[in-house]
């Protein structure tokens, strides 16, 4: 059973998440927020209908404070399980990447053991389900720039993000339009 809720973020993009019992599974943002229906999908009971909308509730909760700026860390459950082997591992690499900093795909290759891997890390990244929570935006080009952004608003959005994080270690980040 799967849980899917929707909200609106000031200045940001429509936003959802959908959940199940092992936690997080997908957040989804701009297009693909707006195409989702909020609700319950597949058999369960009401006793976990119940909790997986209070943690689709939870989630997005956390995801206004980080939108708000009150929020740096994201303590709900993740289903980690519920990715393939080697994304999980990149993934909980680049979710290991502090709030405000940025590492290369080289860097979470290596920091993961497998440093000539950095263009299926880029790959890994690319795919992520979880925007946001799991913070691709915070992996960059070894030179520093900023390099693919699947979300919505691509390249403008991942500059707006490290900003929102306070990060002014790349001066490119002035330098992105929003079109």
């Amino acid at each position: 059973m799967e849980y899917t809720a929707i909200i609106t973020i000031d200045n940001w993009y429509p936003m959802g998440v959908r959940v199940g019992p092992e936690g997080l599974l997908a957040v989804l943002w701009g297009r693909e927020a707006e195409r989702l229906v909020a609700g319950a999908s597949g058999e369960g009971d009401n006793v976990i209908a119940k909790a997986l909308r209070c943690a689709a509730s939870q989630w997005l909760a956390h995801l206004r404070e980080y939108f708000a700026g009150s929020r740096r860390e994201f303590p709900l459950e993740i289903a980690w399980g519920a990715l393939p082997p080697f994304q999980r591992v990149v993934l909980q690499a680049v979710a290991a990447i502090p709030y405000g900093e940025t590492r290369a795909y080289g860097q979470i290759a290596a920091a993961i053991g497998r440093p000539k891997a950095a263009r299926a890390v880029g790959r890994a990244v690319a795919t992520n389900p979880m925007p946001i929570v799991v913070p691709c935006h915070r992996v960059v080009g070894s030179n520093g720039a900023l390099h693919g952004y699947s979300g919505p608003g691509g390249l403008a959005t991942k500059a707006r993000l490290l900003a929102l994080e306070g990060n002014r270690e790349y001066p490119q980040i002035a330098q992105i339009g929003t079109d």
